[in-house]
């Protein structure tokens, strides 16, 4: 018996530990699933772990799961981060490497537009207010020129190029990560029109809940896939070369902003 009871215990410690991982919606669901199923699997499987791959419909729901902890791993934007490592706790041990990020401001490739400028008065669609480089930092530029735009917002990155595409605004913020992920034919109805400074990009991020060794096993993971074809087919499918550590000082230069988008997350840890 208890020959029997050592051995099922093995077992069950030899079982990969289920981890949820949220990433924020930049695309349609499906097409998320298609670029983060395969990474998360690989890591995963370097990890010992096994990830439950979720993204919500829009930002606004993934500032809400973020607020309630419920991923034990995510993916967010640097906005986020500063607020929900203050509220949740969720704490930055990776970011891509050799990238800063950077906001973008897209127009149509045939468009008459030839500096921000000429966006006076037009209708401008962003992904969400708190859509850090697409939405943030992309509405500064124009406010540092003295442009005023009307502002639109819809749920994704996706929708953002989708709507400029077809010609229903004037020009739309969004990132480069983004933008070089689209199908070709859709990233060559685009062209760049002005770009914002470069900041420290998304963090990936853990739930305080993870104990250290696991996470430390994560960061391990993500490191090692730049360093063989798998890891590297799987990097591609997400938009990345490569994986680092991060700290969570790294983020410093966005909290340096003072941004208040999300102060209701901000007002409840105070109280």
């Amino acid at each position: 018996m208890t020959l029997v009871l050592l051995l099922s215990s093995a077992s069950v410690r030899a079982e990969p530990r289920t981890l949820s991982f949220g990433v924020v919606p930049q695309a349609a669901a499906s097409r998320m699933a298609e670029q983060w199923v395969p990474f998360l699997n690989e890591v995963g499987r370097r990890a010992g772990v096994k990830f439950i791959f979720r993204t919500p419909k829009d930002i606004p729901a993934f500032e809400a799961e973020l607020g309630a902890g419920a991923y034990d791993f995510a993916y967010m934007n640097p906005y986020h981060y500063s607020v929900f490592h203050q509220h949740t706790g969720y704490l930055a041990f990776a970011k891509e490497k050799d990238r800063r990020l950077v906001g973008i401001v897209v127009v149509r490739q045939d468009a008459p537009y030839q500096s921000i400028n000429d966006l006076a008065d037009k209708p401008v669609i962003f992904p969400a207010p708190a859509a850090f480089a697409a939405s943030i930092l992309a509405q500064a530029e124009f406010s540092s020129h003295g442009v005023r735009i009307i502002p639109k917002y819809v749920s994704s990155h996706d929708s953002v190029y989708r709507g400029v595409s077809a010609g229903n605004f004037a020009a739309g913020g969004g990132i480069t990560r983004t933008l070089d992920s689209l199908p070709t034919e859709q990233r060559n109805d685009l062209r760049v029109l002005a770009t914002t400074k470069d900041y420290t990009p998304h963090p990936f991020a853990a739930h305080p809940r993870v104990p250290s060794e696991v996470v430390k096993r994560v960061l391990d993971a993500m490191r090692s896939l730049q360093g063989d074809d798998v890891g590297r087919y799987v990097l591609e499918g997400v938009t990345m070369k490569g994986i680092e550590a991060g700290a969570d000082q790294d983020w410093n230069d966005v909290r340096a902003l003072d941004i208040h988008l999300l102060e209701q997350w901000q007002k409840q840890k105070a109280e």
